[in-house]
């Protein structure tokens, strides 16, 4: 009789992700991997091939559900300058639901892997190229619409917000007090008013 998956990959993956956002690659091992998602070790292999194929899918998981979810609603609902402001705001939060961990799942990764692992690397280059020009597309259609300086450049605007944005993620992650990430989102939206 054939084996039959009675999981379900994306529940997986999702709980998988919490645990490396939580504790890092390499602080996570395979037995909390196995308690945070149910698997057994021989369903996990066969799955994902190793520890690292896991944390690959659950690192695009995070980006999907997190970063692409989260600017494509903002882009679509807000004005764009609000839309900026918005993704700082939320960036300074503390999740209080006691679950979500602080800061940021790829933040963390290009931090701890991205210095020795090409593949990771690209990935998380990738997400932030995207973040970038999510401030670019937004600080373009400000301008568009008249509610921008015509003199700022929003090229190198938005590259400068990326790195206020990462500064900030990584401010929160480390648990700086929240008068301190405030300034930044006050800094931030200083520079595009």
């Amino acid at each position: 009789m054939p084996w039959e998956k009675t999981y379900d990959t994306a529940d997986v993956v999702d709980r998988a992700k919490h645990a490396f956002w939580a504790a890092g690659y390499d602080a996570t091992s395979i037995s909390d991997l196995l308690e945070a998602t149910g698997l057994n070790r021989g369903s996990l292999y066969a799955e994902f091939g190793d520890k690292r194929g896991l944390f690959l899918a659950a690192l695009q998981a995070y980006d999907a559900n997190q970063r692409e979810a989260f600017l494509g609603e903002l882009a679509a609902n807000a004005a764009p300058l609000d839309a900026i402001t918005t993704a700082f705001a939320v960036a300074a939060e503390v999740p209080e639901d006691g679950i979500t961990p602080a800061g940021c799942l790829l933040v963390n990764t290009a931090l701890e892997l991205a210095p020795h692992d090409p593949e990771v690397r690209a990935l998380v280059n990738a997400s932030f190229a995207a973040v970038e020009q999510f401030f670019a597309d937004r600080l373009f259609d400000a301008q568009s619409r008249g509610d921008l300086k015509s003199n700022l450049d929003p090229g190198t605007t938005a590259t400068t917000l990326l790195g206020l944005f990462l500064g900030l993620r990584v401010l929160t992650r480390s648990g700086t007090d929240a008068a301190a990430r405030r300034s930044i989102v006050t800094q931030a939206a200083a520079l595009i008013a």
